[in-house]
């Protein structure tokens, strides 16, 4: 009895989880990677930048503020997995431009304008966030949306 092949988006969703679990954020630890010609290209999990101490050290600036998630980007010192997974192709030379960006969240505004001007063609996303204007953005722009949840074991 011969076991199917695992699908590329499960494949992919399950790397990007794999990633998450680097990061140091307390509130919603996220992984993201970009991949091109069913090519991993670049990885990212929110955290600290780099050098400086993680929220798993000092605490969440935004929680002991009381502020709701998907607001005050601004007070996090952590920097999010979609932006450090583009940030990953600046650093090493590599083009993103045509990829597709699997992330275990869906995008900030923050991250979606990076998207846009990195020139993805499309975002996969297993957990939604409340965020309107991203989504406002997202649909201008023309990029593919596409939900996609791991398969129940």
């Amino acid at each position: 009895m011969t076991e199917e092949r695992m699908g590329l988006d499960e494949y992919f969703m399950q790397v990007a989880q794999l990633v998450g679990q680097r990061s140091t954020c307390l509130r919603r630890p996220v992984g993201a990677i970009v991949v091109k010609n069913k090519r991993i290209l670049t990885t990212g999990y929110n955290g600290a930048p780099r050098n400086l101490r993680h929220c798993s050290e000092v605490g969440c600036i935004r929680e002991r503020m009381g502020v709701n998630s998907g607001e005050r980007h601004e007070l996090c010192r952590g920097v999010h997995a979609e932006q450090n997974a583009i940030i990953q192709s600046a650093v090493f030379g590599v083009s993103v431009e045509g990829g597709t960006l699997y992330t275990t969240t869906f995008p900030c505004v923050l991250c979606s304008k990076l998207v846009i001007n990195a020139g993805l063609v499309e975002i996969v996303y297993d957990e939604g966030y409340a965020d309107d204007l991203s989504k406002e953005l997202l649909a201008e722009s023309g990029i593919l949306l596409r939900h996609y949840s791991l398969p129940e074991k």
